[in-house]
């Protein structure tokens, strides 16, 4: 069986992270899958996906260490060509990755004590953000 859904958020610009692990856990419930997988991802080169752990300094230090990895700059070849102070979005959400697979069993998220599933905004300016939720298995 394979169900599709989406779940649209809206973020506050670069850095902005949100926790999406309860909302993708509802589409894993309503699709009737026990035993499976669930893949998520973000419609657009600047938004990125992945798994921490959700709490306050984290929150902080992930988008500080790609900012310190990727910082900004106007010497990137896609601040060159188009002058829109996102180069570094782009190669920092390409770093991190625009999905995640997380397994299913008994129709729960297969994750840590201390794992959630989070979207993180990598672009400078807010966004309304599509995510694609994939739920496979039996």
């Amino acid at each position: 069986m394979v169900v599709q859904d989406q779940i649209k958020l809206q973020t506050s610009g670069h850095g902005h992270m949100s926790n999406i692990t309860d909302d993708v856990q509802m589409i894993v419930q309503n699709s009737s899958v026990k035993t499976g997988t669930v893949h998520i991802f973000n419609v657009g080169s600047t938004g990125a996906i992945g798994a921490i752990e959700f709490e306050p300094g984290l929150q902080k230090d992930l988008p500080e260490i790609l900012d310190k990895l990727i910082p900004p700059n106007t010497e990137y070849g896609h601040e060159q060509a188009w002058h829109d102070g996102n180069g570094h979005s782009h190669l920092q959400a390409t770093l991190l990755g625009p999905s995640l697979t997380v397994p299913v069993s008994e129709g729960s998220l297969v994750l840590g004590t201390w794992q959630q599933i989070i979207h993180l905004e990598c672009d400078v300016r807010p966004h309304e953000r599509k995510l694609i939720v994939t739920v496979m298995g039996e």
